[in-house]
């Protein structure tokens, strides 16, 4: 090799730009972050355990989580190349305006996924499963 194809290639034991690799972000990832990021919105949080649609009253005694304001929003994601695809459930504080709680959410979610990740978010999917209401329903400070 001479001095010329060395520095080329970025110098010795430099790889070129086509040898860099890949990077490969796996869906439980976008999943947390997503997660994370609805959960910074004031009116929202987790959703209450379902199973085949229906709520779970009492699941929280067996290690299920509950409905919880100050907890991560459920996640899942689909990764196809850079673009993303994310559903969310979560739970919403009453008496918030659903529609906006909604649209912060899905902004929130789609900024710091594609800020964090690189990925574009092609579609944020929310689920509204409970209204959390009652003394448990304090607002969170940011």
């Amino acid at each position: 090799m001479t001095a010329a194809t060395h520095a080329a290639a970025g110098g010795p034991g430099q790889p070129t730009h086509g040898e860099l690799g890949r990077l490969h972000i796996h869906d439980r990832v976008v999943e947390k972050i997503a997660g994370q990021a609805a959960r910074e919105v004031a009116e929202a949080g987790s959703a209450k355990p379902r199973v085949l649609g229906r709520s779970l009253p009492g699941a929280g005694r067996f290690g299920a989580r509950r409905t919880d304001l100050d907890a991560a929003a459920t996640a899942s994601a689909q990764i196809e190349g850079s673009v993303t695809r994310i559903e969310l459930s979560i739970s919403v504080r009453w008496p918030a305006c659903l529609p906006e709680v909604t649209a912060q959410v899905r902004d929130r979610v789609r900024t710091r996924v594609s800020d964090l990740t690189g990925l574009r978010v092609q579609e944020v999917g929310i689920f509204v499963t409970d209204l959390v209401t009652g003394p448990g329903a304090g607002r969170r400070v940011h």
